[in-house]
């Protein structure tokens, strides 16, 4: 049984309740994030990336597209698929915090922040902070606020499985995840949690001027997207 939320990511888990679910997750994603890579973002950092199945939908906005995962076997999966891309690297996150400082145009951060604590959230601000150019972007996705409930994710997700064609597979993957090392992860660790007001002020602190921006990455628009603007 998984200990830590590393652990867990790092190991076999049901966190999608079936291929499709994965699939369009990771198509819905990646057309999020690609749609966020702006004209002169040339080197684009996706940091917790996680499986990137279609990471090559943003590599083609950009000519250079870095994926970092804290999972090692995550990350060992993702150099293999993109193995031989001409735009596509990985880098661990120990090797992103030796990275050059000001070489990154857009910093991604998406579905992580509730796995991170605060202190382990403070330090990587600062130092996406240091690696972007003056005027580029981070941006956090998928950011929980206090009153959003395992309910209404719940909600989030049958709703989406309705839209995508998984409703059955929706409905039996919440009945899973009840009895699931996720749920007692949840539990017992908790999520890291922001009201918008919060989360601003966090990532005005490290030097970024901080704004929510509507959509949400993602399903999910009970949670926030924010995007902070490194001065310069």
């Amino acid at each position: 049984m998984a200990t830590s939320w590393l652990d867990f990511f790092n190991g076999e888990h049901a966190l999608y309740v079936n291929d499709r679910h994965k699939a369009l997750h990771d198509r819905l994603v990646a057309r999020d994030v690609a749609a966020l890579v702006g004209p002169g973002d040339d080197t684009v950092l996706d940091f917790g990336c996680g499986e990137a199945t279609e990471a090559a939908a943003v590599a083609a906005r950009c000519k250079r597209l870095w994926l970092s995962d804290a999972a090692p076997a995550v990350l060992g999966r993702v150099a293999q698929r993109f193995a031989g891309d001409a735009v596509i690297r990985t880098a661990t996150p120990s090797e992103v915090e030796a990275m050059r400082d000001a070489t990154l145009d857009l910093v991604v951060v998406n579905s992580l922040l509730q796995y991170l604590p605060r202190t382990d959230l403070v330090r990587w601000l600062s130092i996406w902070h240091d690696k972007l150019r003056p005027g580029g972007r981070l941006v956090l996705g998928d950011v929980i606020p206090p009153d959003v409930s395992p309910l209404t994710d719940a909600v989030a997700l049958l709703r989406f499985g309705w839209e995508g064609g998984f409703l059955t597979g929706a409905v039996a993957g919440l009945v899973r995840t009840f009895f699931s090392d996720y749920r007692n992860l949840r539990a017992q660790l908790g999520l890291s949690t922001y009201e918008e007001s919060d989360i601003l002020s966090i990532v005005e602190a490290a030097g970024f001027t901080a704004s929510r921006r509507r959509p949400n990455i993602g399903h999910n628009q009970a949670r926030m997207t924010i995007v902070g603007l490194k001065d310069g």
